[in-house]
């Protein structure tokens, strides 16, 4: 074990123990405690079984987890102790990881656009790996990173979907590609390869092909103008969830191929990515409970007939009733029960945070049965952009998060230090029951996006 992790760091469930089983108990110690704070449960077990399938699917691909999509520290923690670098993009983000313990050779300083102080943190830490894809961030790493210059990648803009938004890319064309690799030789940097990065949203898996293939071409620029090219980033954009457009087997195909055209085997060339959705997306459930509650007369003037519901941290529901993972029938005495899918009659409902500010809204337009103030909202698929590294200025310490593995993800995570990927025979043993909630056979309707799953 490399010791980043250990069994103290989360809470040890049985198999055919699910994540409802989890939610119910720990609903159930809220109340008795009074306490109405907002929470995650997040499977860590989920994130091995996403591993090892990454490691399947991209047998040349290492992955570099971007700390921005999920800064939690089981998360760090475990995708350490599985042997995962990390994509950092500022110093707080550095510090996270290297506060764990990992070295700086597993860390990617990823940003586009650095502070020249996080610059010189990473330099003073021991960060060299970095990005630059403009001469302005070339300028600033030379001048404040001397031990960076012998480790740089150039960012190169990648072909995207039509949905992409153009203003928002970040990369060197392949028309200038050419001009910062000279800019980068005459300062005296060395460039060690390409990294390009896909959206994360509307993907098709083809895309990643082309945008290999224009990495080639950069690559030959580098060659030819005496680079020892070794490093390709194909970053992230990997979906985190099935019910995506492209899945994750689609885009692997893809790649693989891709690689196997451009980059064969036996190049020379590492490959890494940084999977951030696909690793924590569907890992963790979030539950707030409803503190506040308006309605809004549909015979107003203007009034959309909506109801306001605060989604807040001051209420939840008595032990007595049911939980997320009772079945639709109630038990006799209970007073409410899982909401599986918005059942008539439904209210047109808008979700608005703690802070009532006009633009803290969560979502608006939802279908939901009547909703009472110390209710539970339960959302699915949470671990994506939910957590930040550090709690932002002016707001309250973030939702405390609850870490469970089942004991055969633990035993998986124990036997895979310093070995091979399974064989194909073990690989099927240890692929089943990882994730404590793999089990459950009961699905719930797939909601929009931030409906809850669940009403208690």
């Amino acid at each position: 074990m490399n010791g980043y992790l250990d069994e103290s760091s989360f809470m040890m469930v049985e198999e055919g123990f699910t994540t409802r089983d989890l939610l119910k108990n720990l609903l159930v110690e809220l109340c008795q405690e009074s306490d109405q704070q907002a929470f995650f449960v997040a499977d860590l077990g989920d994130i091995v079984k996403k591993h090892l399938h990454f490691l399947k699917a991209l047998p040349r691909v290492k992955p570099y987890f971007p700390v921005k999509c999920n800064g939690s520290e089981g998360v760090i923690r475990l995708l350490a102790e599985l042997g995962a670098g990390f994509a950092c993009t500022n110093k707080a983000e550095i510090a996270r990881v290297q506060s764990i313990g990992v070295p700086a050779d597993k860390i990617l300083y990823s940003s586009p656009c650095k502070q020249v102080a996080h610059i010189k943190y990473a330099a003073s830490h021991g960060v060299q790996l970095m990005t630059f894809d403009n001469e302005v961030e070339l300028n600033k790493v030379a001048r404040s990173h001397p031990r960076a210059r012998e480790v740089m990648l150039l960012g190169i803009a990648a072909d995207s979907s039509p949905s992409a938004h153009p203003s928002m890319t970040f990369g060197t064309t392949l028309k200038s590609c050419r001009h910062m690799l000279e800019t980068a030789k005459e300062q005296a940097v060395e460039v060690v390869g390409i990294s390009f990065h896909l959206g994360s949203r509307g993907l098709e898996p083809q895309t990643f092909a082309q945008s290999v293939a224009a990495a080639q071409l950069a690559f030959e620029m580098g060659t030819e103008l005496g680079y020892q090219m070794h490093l390709l980033d194909i970053g992230g954009g990997f979906p985190g969830t099935e019910d995506t457009r492209a899945r994750f087997e689609e885009m692997a195909a893809v790649i693989n191929s891709a690689l196997d055209l451009y980059f064969p085997d036996g190049c020379g060339v590492e490959i890494v990515a940084r999977p951030g959705r696909y690793y924590v997306t569907s890992a963790f459930t979030f539950a707030a409970s409803i503190t506040a509650m308006e309605e809004v007369p549909t015979e107003q003037p203007g009034s959309d007939g909506r109801w306001d519901s605060g989604m807040g941290l001051s209420m939840c529901p008595s032990p007595s009733e049911t939980s997320p993972c009772s079945p639709p029938e109630e038990e006799p005495g209970s007073k409410r029960s899982l909401v599986p899918c918005p059942e008539p009659p439904s209210l047109s409902t808008s979700l608005r945070g703690p802070t009532g500010h006009p633009e803290d809204c969560i979502a608006d337009g939802l279908d939901l049965p009547q909703l009472q103030v110390g209710d539970w909202l339960i959302f699915e698929d949470m671990g994506a952009y939910t957590i930040a590294t550090s709690a932002p200025p002016g707001r309250g310490p973030q939702a405390h998060v609850t870490y469970a593995m089942s004991r055969l993800a633990w035993k998986t995570v124990q036997l895979f230090q310093g070995k091979p990927l399974p064989t194909e025979d073990d690989r099927e043993s240890v692929c089943a029951p990882l994730s404590c909630g793999w089990e459950m056979a009961e699905t719930l309707c797939v909601p929009p996006v931030f409906a809850p799953a669940g009403i208690i």
